[in-house]
């Protein structure tokens, strides 16, 4: 492994671009941000082969994407400070909560910031620090800056926004739904976190970087979501933050015996009744070819277009459950009894 900063290729307004910082500040790899303004797209995509961020730039030259394989790829290399468990529920936990929450999390992602127009007014700037002035969304803008970015935020909406928000069913009309299950995921995670620092307990893992990074990219950090927040702002910035500050040396170890909180299917039974009721159907929908699929998850008909990349991330998942045996290891099986969760990636 060669030695030297990694390059974090991306922009401080992305769920995946804050998801990937996370694990990186969490795990004390050096690197710097290196952010995808205008003047470098065309050849980081060139070279990437995507127009997808983030990417990462290794000391030794590679330029990957992917948080899905990025994050083991790190883990693996600095495995002083792991974010990936060893044993079978809790490793089994880590990769189905971290599929979970990148598909699921980014449909309020996208809705709550496309669809208002005055928060499409407040990240149109933002946006631009990263992509047109080349730097950081924290540096303060002079009134000259905000007039001149001003035009971004109504562009992206067109260009990019209003589609985005179409094919995942989170359009205008959908605002009601998209509500009512965010509060939902917020009560599941304020009880979780009312007794633990982190999804697995003491120690982050994997899908804490995809919760960390959906938050300090959108949640905590766009008006408009943030307004929904409630009683819970407080629980989400201070869980997200963590993730942006100093982490200390010395960090705990994993829950012993391979146990995982006793809170933990309070999170199961939100996605249990809300990602795992839309993501078997998208992928049925897709392997038979059909462009739209439609699900329930408590609020009616919805209708979205179907993603190919949803069943490779779920063959990903099904071949580390299969390394470790989750198909046979008690405690999984009874964690997961009668969840159609551990169906959806054996079978």
């Amino acid at each position: 492994m060669y030695r030297g900063d990694y390059k974090l290729i991306g922009s401080e307004m992305s769920f995946f671009t804050r998801k990937l910082e996370a694990q990186l500040r969490f795990q004390q790899i050096p690197w710097h941000y290196l952010f995808k303004t205008e003047e470098r797209r065309t050849a980081l995509e060139t070279k990437a082969g995507t127009h997808f961020v983030p990417l990462l730039m290794t000391p030794d030259k590679w330029l990957i994407h992917d948080t899905i394989s990025i994050g083991p790829m790190l883990n693996e290399r600095f495995k002083e400070r792991e974010v990936i468990p060893e044993t079978p529920l809790q490793r089994a936990c880590c990769f189905i909560l971290e599929d979970a929450f990148n598909h699921w999390l980014g449909r309020v992602c996208v809705h709550s910031r496309w669809c208002y127009p005055s928060n499409v007014a407040w990240v149109g700037p933002r946006l631009g620090a990263n992509m047109t002035l080349d730097r950081s969304i924290d540096v303060p803008f002079s009134e000259v800056e905000l007039e001149q970015l001003g035009p971004i935020g109504p562009m992206l909406y067109e260009s990019f926004g209003k589609g985005v928000c179409e094919v995942n069913g989170v359009g205008p009309d959908q605002a009601a739904a998209v509500k009512s299950d965010f509060k939902k995921l917020l009560q599941a995670l304020a009880q979780h976190f009312s007794s633990n620092a982190f999804l697995l307990g003491d120690r982050p893992c994997l899908a804490d970087f995809a919760l960390a990074g959906a938050s300090k990219a959108h949640f905590i950090c766009d008006p408009e979501p943030r307004s929904w927040l409630g009683e819970h702002g407080d629980m989400l910035l201070e869980y997200t933050e963590r993730f942006f500050g100093n982490w200390p040396s010395d960090i705990p170890l994993w829950p012993a015996d391979d146990k995982v909180p006793d809170s933990l299917p309070v999170v199961l039974d939100y996605l249990q009744d809300s990602y795992y009721q839309s993501a078997p159907a998208n992928i049925a929908a897709g392997l038979a070819g059909e462009k739209y699929y439609a699900f329930d998850y408590g609020f009616g008909a919805t209708r979205a277009r179907t993603q190919k990349r949803l069943n490779v991330a779920r063959l990903h998942v099904q071949d580390e459950l299969q390394r470790i045996g989750s198909g046979g290891d008690a405690a999984t099986l009874a964690l997961f009894a009668n969840r159609g969760i551990l169906e959806h990636y054996l079978n």
